[in-house]
């Protein structure tokens, strides 16, 4: 688990560095921030569509072999981004096409190295193990974000497109040595014999997924709230930006100082959700609502003092709310569905992310 975490870290620094390169990339090719938006909507894109079907994929093929392969190939797409830009041949064009292929490899990735980090401790610890992916992806944001501009002032946009390409290969090194944790609840690759049950047209079918997550009330309940929470509460990425740099008169240095306190927030949220041990829907929706108020607060606030007071505590309590909401997802199926729940929960959460920037624009 401890190497899985530095792995993680390692890779998660790497892509919210590659993340912020290629927003810059964008307004430097098109001089467009609705062009920036549009090439972040594409990578989104096939979580929406295609997520359900990504993990039945990890249902169906064996976990450590799928997050290798997923990490090594969203490594070549990051070397193959690395080359065009150092050769000044990169376009709105092929970057669209790369993020799309980045985007419909992640349907894949995300769920399976999720999971493949819940294999390697015991079944009670699976809470604490998403506690410390929550609290390593943060760390990961924050580390990531600083080294961008270092990386590009010094090395250029190229490098960090290359950077993040040997993250994913660092991973994809570290998960052949990953040995299961004691007692932990795997689920093995699914048998193509006749004895196994299989859905229309003799697949594993994306329809028992799909049917489980209907027929379970507290998942269809963490749904509704994931949802109107992402239409309602989780945009203010854009809205603090306004909210600074308009009312409060600030710029991007101001913004910068709010962006570190959110990502603080979200370290201590997610050490605190990670001793959580049996968390459930009632308490996501009580964590969201209380974030939510919080959000109202800071929406007025009359400084920026005051807004960084406000957003300490806001970050905390949604990233306990999203690392709670996390467990439930991961824990409540069966081992066999848990990758075709993933989706499920995954094509939730982007259906209501999308819904919240269309609102936050309008």
């Amino acid at each position: 688990m401890r190497w899985w975490s530095v792995a993680n870290f390692v890779s998660n620094a790497g892509t919210w560095m590659q993340l912020t390169v290629q927003n810059l990339l964008v307004l430097q090719i098109t001089g467009s921030a609705a062009a920036t938006g549009l090439s972040m909507s594409v990578q989104a894109a096939p979580a929406l569509l295609i997520s359900v079907f990504g993990g039945a994929a990890v249902d169906r093929w064996p976990r450590k072999v799928t997050a290798a392969v997923s990490q090594a190939l969203l490594g070549a797409v990051a070397f193959t981004t690395a080359v065009l830009v150092a050769l000044d041949r990169l376009d709105m064009t092929s970057l669209m096409v790369l993020a799309a292929v980045t985007g419909v490899i992640a349907t894949v990735d995300g769920p399976a190295c999720s999971l493949l980090g819940n294999d390697l401790v015991p079944a009670e610890d699976v809470p604490s193990a998403i506690g410390v992916g929550a609290l390593v992806h943060q760390a990961g944001r924050l580390t990531g974000a600083a080294l961008a501009g270092v990386t590009v002032g010094f090395l250029g946009t190229a490098a960090a497109y290359a950077a993040n390409g040997v993250s994913f290969l660092f991973v994809a090194s570290v998960i052949p040595f990953l040995r299961p944790g004691r007692d932990a609840v795997t689920a093995p690759p699914a048998p193509a014999g006749p004895g196994r049950k299989r859905g229309a047209g003799g697949q594993l079918s994306v329809r028992e997924g799909l049917a489980f997550f209907a027929r379970r009330p507290r998942l269809l309940a963490l749904a509704g709230v994931t949802g109107v929470s992402a239409v309602f509460g989780r945009n203010y990425a854009l809205t603090l930006a306004v909210l600074v740099t308009g009312p409060l008169a600030g710029g991007a240095g101001s913004f910068g100082t709010v962006s570190t306190v959110l990502a603080v927030g979200g370290i201590i949220g997610a050490v605190l959700g990670g001793r959580l041990r049996r968390p459930s829907v009632r308490l996501v929706g009580a964590l969201a609502a209380a974030g939510g108020l919080l959000q109202v607060v800071a929406g007025m606030s009359p400084s920026l003092a005051v807004l960084l007071v406000l957003v300490l505590p806001m970050a905390v309590v949604e990233s306990v709310s999203d690392t709670a909401g996390t467990a439930v997802l991961q824990t409540d199926p069966p081992a066999h569905l848990r990758g075709r729940v993933l989706g499920c929960g995954a094509a939730s959460a982007r259906c209501g992310a999308w819904a919240g920037r269309r609102r936050s624009v309008c």
